[in-house]
């Protein structure tokens, strides 16, 4: 059997409620954002987020003391996996909009890319593990 050392984490939402004297809304808000005093701050332990990997070594090792093994997407935090994927859904659109010979687009080309980001898509939008790569991801 293997051994590996695994990093997983969590984030916790640090929040702070404070009062701003503005003129609007968005003067307010944009007030609240620059605003680098955290004294009073408080942990949001019952919003933390889901637990996910961000490293992981072959061995008992310590972190970071040999190179890294790739981490399955899926094993990743949902919102960094939907901002990834948001780049390839990008991708397949312009596939679609501009053809390289201004012609009809290549379907098998954008047809089986499409299909492996649509099925990625839901996998990340239901929180389950991503399809295997069958016939080459986008």
């Amino acid at each position: 059997m293997t051994t590996f050392t695994v990093e997983s984490t969590y984030r916790i939402p640090i929040y702070r409620q404070r009062s701003y004297h503005a003129d609007r809304l968005a003067e307010a808000c944009r007030l609240a954002i620059e605003d680098d005093d955290w004294e009073g701050q408080k942990e949001d332990y019952e919003s933390a987020g889901e637990t996910y990997v961000t490293g992981v070594w072959p061995g008992d090792v310590t972190p970071y003391s040999v190179a890294a093994l790739p981490i399955p997407s899926h094993f990743g935090e949902s919102l960094q996996r939907k901002a990834e994927h948001f780049e390839v859904l990008l991708g397949l659109l312009k596939v679609f909009a501009l053809p390289p010979d201004g012609g009809l687009a290549d379907e098998p080309f954008w047809r089986q890319r499409a299909h492996v980001a649509i099925t990625k898509a839901e996998a990340i939008v239901t929180g389950a593990r991503d399809p295997d790569d069958e016939g080459g991801a986008p």
